[in-house]
């Protein structure tokens, strides 16, 4: 069972890091050792050292620091790296916890290391990291049915109202989510591409699909070849969006 952040304890530690500074480890001492006072005789003579080996200078390493104070609501976190374009180009947490992240003096801190998901390093520019806190869903197995869906298209989606963040003073936003799926199972995901809910750890998966069953409730919808099994899933107004700004990659 994936754990949840508890806002209560992320505000005190939020607090109680801020007092307490780190000790700067100590600046290595470089100790030169003399040389022998005597002089050596004109027929002695020291061999030169080897010369050094050449070698090719590694790339400097790209990361780029990320924080964010997270929405005051308990549950997990998605965040994602999209480019100028709006695109996701990196799934940087998935539903993760409080224990993924470090604790700064006033923020959650995390780092990219400026490769995609398919683990390739990005062109430098400017990106922007943002993503969801996700509460408390509730899912309830419908088991395996014989009806169609009212709709059957797998890339649709459906509009789901958030809570609104007041850390940044937004509106009621809405979003758009729909179904995924991979080896390990299915989920929801903003239409965007970030996961952020697991539905099923279900295998063998062939298609997935979302539809509309209240203000605050989904029907989630999964098929492995040998029929359509039936997700409800509510409360999913009970998610938070938060951006963590943009950024320049070098």
């Amino acid at each position: 069972m994936t754990k949840r952040i508890n806002f209560a304890f992320l505000i005190t530690a939020l607090a109680s890091v801020a007092a307490a500074q780190e000790t700067p480890a100590p600046s290595p001492s470089v100790t030169l050792e003399e040389s022998s006072s005597s002089l050596s005789s004109p027929e002695e003579s020291v061999a030169p050292p080897p010369a050094p080996e050449q070698t090719a200078s590694a790339s400097p390493a790209r990361s780029a620091r990320i924080s964010f104070v997270p929405p005051p609501l308990e549950g997990t976190i998605s965040l994602g790296i999209y480019d100028s374009n709006g695109k996701l180009v990196r799934v940087l947490h998935q539903e993760s916890n409080l224990s993924e992240f470090t604790i700064g003096a006033d923020a959650l801190v995390t780092q990219w290391d400026g490769r995609s998901d398919n683990d390739e390093d990005v062109p430098a520019g400017k990106y922007r990291a943002r993503g969801y806190l996700v509460g408390r869903l509730k899912v309830e197995d419908m088991g395996q049915v014989a009806e169609s869906p009212p709709q059957s298209n797998p890339g649709t989606s459906v509009k789901v109202k958030l809570t609104p963040n007041p850390l940044a003073n937004d509106k009621r936003s809405t979003i758009n989510v729909a179904g995924g799926f991979d080896s390990d199972g299915s989920y929801l995901k903003t239409s965007d591409d970030l996961p952020v809910f697991t539905v099923s750890e279900s295998p063998n998966l062939a298609r997935v699909l979302v539809t509309k069953a209240g203000d605050k409730s989904l029907d989630f919808w999964q098929d492995d070849g040998t029929g359509l099994h039936r997700f409800r899933i509510s409360n999913v107004d009970q998610m938070m969006a938060f951006d963590c700004g943009e950024f320049q990659l070098k």
